[in-house]
């Protein structure tokens, strides 16, 4: 049924454990509109799985993914009818993790950018390749981490740490990540698919309802917070995208320069 209805995502079953595998390698998993517009359902269809009690997402190729496509992002600005409905697509997005009450394992590999790192560590718990790298960098394109980072960083690792690295962009590799409890493993290359299968079977064999169940409570506060947040984070990442600085930071990235940022 998944594999019938998606372009972008690819799925295997292990007994009751489903591999969903973000499948755009060709462009580094790099979040257009139609795979946005994937993403907004794919967590609810993943939740309605009769087969499956445990899930594992993860990306072919090098990266997990590297955030959003420049070309969608800037439709976004010019399209009302495009911002409306990538608005709500984004809010599905992170609600549709968060509410789904299978446990979600994510496995982390290459570098995890802006909606890329929010959606790993929306997930239950993120095993990561010690090198890889975790960054939300709407800063540095002049936009407001409106999509889940300003909700999702502060609750794993404190509003001082997290606004270190929102307001900054600064990335973390996964050793660090680990460190400082934004993801729960960060193990090396080589172990990395051991390590995700071990938990992965781990909770596959576990009390069905009772790991459910608790996932739900221990979410119900950031499913409530996500609420509250997200339109405000997206309104302000909207705004954001109008000014000069996230012009400015596009038109470097083409350039292959630095931006230029007004100090206004």
């Amino acid at each position: 049924m998944l594999n019938s209805t998606y372009d972008y995502f690819s799925f295997r079953r292990d007994a009751n454990i489903l591999y969903v595998t973000i499948d755009n390698a060709d462009r580094h998993n790099r979040v257009d509109a139609a795979m946005h517009k994937e993403l907004s359902r794919l967590f609810y269809e993943i939740g309605e799985d009769p087969e499956s009690d445990v899930v594992v997402l993860s990306a072919a190729g090098r990266f997990f993914g590297v955030g959003g496509d420049l070309d969608y992002m800037r439709d976004q600005i010019e399209d009302p009818n495009l911002f409306h409905r990538s608005v709500r697509e984004a809010k599905r997005i992170i609600y549709g993790i968060l509410e789904c009450d299978k446990p979600i394992v994510a496995r982390v590999h290459g570098d995890a950018i802006g909606l890329a790192a929010t959606m790993a560590l929306a997930c239950d718990i993120v095993i990561a390749d010690e090198e890889a790298t975790i960054v939300d960098p709407h800063v540095r394109v002049g936009l407001v981490a409106g999509d889940g980072g300003a909700l999702l960083w502060p609750q794993m690792i404190g509003y001082a740490r997290a606004k270190y690295h929102l307001l900054t962009g600064r990335p973390l590799k996964g050793r660090e990540a680990a460190g400082i409890g934004l993801i729960a493993r960060a193990v090396p290359t080589a172990e990395l698919d051991g390590a995700v299968e071990e938990i992965a079977r781990e909770l596959a064999s576990g009390a069905t309802k009772a790991i459910r169940w608790t996932k739900s409570t221990v979410n119900s506060e950031l499913q409530r917070m996500a609420h509250s947040i997200m339109d405000i984070g997206m309104a302000y990442e909207a705004v954001s995208g109008r000014t000069h600085d996230h012009d400015e930071a596009i038109k470097a990235f083409r350039e292959k320069r630095s931006p230029e940022f007004k100090q206004v």
